[in-house]
């Protein structure tokens, strides 16, 4: 089983503290958060992640080595020359999973929660229509995915500022009066804040190639959604806490 866990970003929220160590390596409940997350995966069945490193980007790596990859198979994917933000990541560290025919399952260090990981990589793989599926909530946030009542990607909205991007001309318009509702999904378009969790497929890799290095999975996203089924997947009692700031790190050590 594949996994990618995205530690890469500078981590400007949580200065003080990534003025001196990565993201990553900054503690939740005594452990680096990149540690809960390795541990978390490797509970779940995933033998073989990739970590993609930039800001102090060898802190990580040593870290990584003294605990001896903690058991299971961990590559590097350097991303220290440059920032290639998500979809820029996932294209260079595909090259580590290219002797596998697995999906590669996604997740941003800084994101913890309830997700079942091995369920959703498991019914990811069972459902054929999926080239990706993309794990959702519905909370408050200003950014949203919009899914038809099919569980289809069929746009992005930001809220606050109105702006809509949607690779299906004709429901611009719909979207554009759409607004969000903590509802449950129903009939016609919903919006769903996107949790930074997701699974792909190996035959979405090559769709990643023209785009250059760095660039916006949510745009890949938007554009793969003309060709194909990018599926909302939501966890029953889905639990959440975006550990990307000093104040939520104790929400974060309180859902561990």
């Amino acid at each position: 089983m594949n996994a990618l866990i995205l530690a890469a970003g500078l981590g400007t929220r949580l200065r003080p503290f990534t003025d001196t160590m990565p993201k990553a390596l900054v503690p939740i409940a005594g452990r680096p958060m990149l540690e809960h997350q390795i541990l978390r995966l490797k509970a779940a069945g995933f033998d073989h992640v990739v970590v993609n490193v930039h800001h102090f980007g060898q802190q990580i790596i040593d870290f990584i080595q003294a605990n001896h990859s903690f058991g299971i198979h961990i590559d590097i994917s350097d991303e220290c020359g440059q920032l290639l933000d998500t979809g820029g990541a996932v294209r260079q560290a595909a090259v580590f999973f290219r002797d596998s025919d697995e999906p590669i399952l996604i997740h941003n260090v800084d994101i913890f929660s309830n997700a079942p990981l091995a369920t959703l990589y498991a019914e990811h793989r069972d459902e054929d229509a999926a080239r990706a599926s993309l794990v959702v909530s519905k909370r408050d946030t200003s950014r949203y995915l919009a899914f038809d009542e099919e569980r289809r990607l069929v746009g992005w909205k930001n809220v606050r500022t109105g702006e809509v991007k949607t690779p299906f001309p004709h429901l611009r318009p719909a979207l554009e009066a759409l607004t969000y509702s903590p509802q449950p999904h129903g009939e016609g378009l919903s919006l769903y804040a996107f949790s930074g969790i997701h699974v792909i497929s190996p035959s979405l890799i090559p769709a990643l190639e023209p785009y250059g290095e760095a660039f916006s999975i949510i745009d890949f996203y938007l554009s793969a959604a003309a060709a194909g089924d990018i599926l909302s997947v939501s966890p029953p009692d889905f639990r959440l806490v975006d550990a990307g700031k000093p104040e939520a790190l104790p929400l974060a050590a309180e859902l561990l």
